[in-house]
């Protein structure tokens, strides 16, 4: 009888021996979790604050299955873990927050991914006070010193910054970051701060001026005496700028001016070595708009001085008839100036529409927060033409009214105002730093906040 070879009992031992092992577990990496931002900022009674972006992966696994989950809070009584917000699947998830009292909280955010593995992040929250009108009100974040805006279509605004030389372009309807930025330090030739206080638009240009006047210190800057343009191109989200040019003598030709004219308004002394220009009989600037109907003259509106310099004086406006040319570094020319009742109030802003209506944003000339009343008042454009009072502006909150974004058809009822506030002097998180000095440019902003007219 013949023998069977023993190969065979071999591979079916190997078969027997392989299906008696089971199966190797699958095998995961160590989860991530990245935030678009460490630094994230809200506002108690908020209804639109900015939200950060995390992103969390796992290798072998699906980021869908991975979970996102707030821990550990360092202030449950500013935000606790119960108010963090995370939405969204995948990759990408959208973290919002909920805050309860002002101050700092840092919570901690933690990723749990198939096999049981973790990895954890932090978010450094900061939490500004509840402000009257809240449900109207978003933060734009970046900067705090916002100091003048322009509409360029679709609620979005650009907005200068009087601290630096970067021009932002926001979605006026969302609190959050810059779309985009355009710094301007190389444009402008310039070492400081051009102090950015006016804008006004004519077609594709917006003509920025610097306040022209001394620093706080009462020290001339040369880098404050700019009138500058930028073209724009595209609208809304689109928005882009190109530099064009500066000019750097209106300063010297508003001076000139007066002194020929008998020294009414006292320029020559109020921009003298050790002068402060936010004095009652000081010299700063704050508004620019286009007169009616024109794209060349252009009315330069005074936070200081007050006409005469007293409790109960006018604001000023002085005509720059040729501010397309000064704005190349020609010589200004003015025509009349106009002098404005606005109850002891100054120009902080000024802004036209299409109709020619005019809106002045009024305030002190000394305050830099809510220290003192700030209003609305409308205009005709016409020298001679009473402005009138539409709306006392509340005073309760951090920041100091500075800028008109658009002015709307104020025949419509229910016709509605966009403003911002600077918030550069405020202690926004109850720690007594002011909002320009934060290190964080994600805890910097500025408020902006819708009014009806009445």
């Amino acid at each position: 009888m013949r023998r069977r070879s023993p190969l065979w009992a071999v591979a079916a031992l190997t078969l027997l021996s392989a299906a008696a092992v089971p199966a190797r577990a699958a095998s995961y990496g160590t989860p991530t979790i990245k935030l678009s931002a460490a630094y994230l900022s809200g506002a108690v009674g908020s209804t639109g604050d900015p939200t950060v972006t995390v992103t969390v992966a796992q290798s072998g696994a699906d980021a869908s299955a991975l979970t996102v989950t707030a821990v550990n809070s360092s202030r449950s009584g500013v935000a606790g873990t119960a108010d963090v917000h995370v939405s969204g699947t995948g990759g990408s998830r959208t973290v919002a927050v909920t805050a309860h009292a002002q101050g700092y909280a840092d919570l901690t955010l933690k990723v749990t991914g198939l096999g049981g593995k973790t990895a954890s992040t932090t978010l450094h929250y900061a939490a500004s006070p509840a402000v009257r009108h809240s449900a109207d009100a978003r933060y734009l974040t970046g900067a705090s010193d916002a100091s003048a805006a322009v509409d360029v279509g679709g609620g979005y605004l650009v907005v200068a910054n009087d601290e630096d030389n970067t021009l932002r372009l926001y979605d006026g309807s969302v609190s959050g970051a810059p779309v985009r930025s355009w710094d301007l330090d190389d444009a402008l030739g310039a070492d400081k701060e051009v102090d950015i206080e006016g804008a006004a638009r004519a077609g594709d240009t917006i003509y920025w001026t610097g306040s022209l006047g001394n620093n706080k210190d009462g020290e001339f800057k040369p880098d404050r005496d700019t009138v500058f343009t930028t073209t724009v191109s595209g609208s809304g989200a689109a928005t882009q700028l190109a530099f064009g040019t500066a000019g750097h003598r209106l300063r010297d030709d508003l001076v000139a001016w007066d002194e020929a004219n008998g020294d009414r308004y006292g320029f020559a002394a109020a921009t003298a070595d050790g002068q402060a220009p936010k004095q009652i009989d000081g010299f700063n600037v704050e508004g620019l708009e286009f007169a009616p109907g024109s794209a060349t003259t252009a009315y330069v509106g005074f936070r200081a001085p007050l006409v005469p310099p007293q409790t109960g004086g006018k604001a000023l406006l002085v005509p720059v008839t040729n501010l397309d040319q000064v704005a190349r570094g020609t010589k200004a020319a003015f025509g009349t100036p106009v002098e404005l009742d606005l109850g002891g109030l100054s120009v902080r802003d000024l802004r036209r529409n299409s109709q020619g209506q005019y809106l002045i944003l009024a305030g002190s000339w000394s305050a830099e927060d809510n220290s003192a009343p700030y209003a609305l008042y409308s205009w005709d454009g016409v020298a001679g033409h009473r402005p009138v009072k539409v709306l006392d502006l509340p005073t309760a909150d951090a920041g100091g009214w500075e800028s008109v974004v658009s002015v709307p058809d104020m025949t419509t009822a229910g016709a509605r105002v966009q403003l911002i506030t600077d918030d550069g002097a405020a202690d926004l998180y109850g720690d007594g730093t002011d909002a320009k000095d934060l290190t964080h440019p994600e805890w910097q902003k500025s408020r902006t906040t819708w009014f009806t007219l009445s």
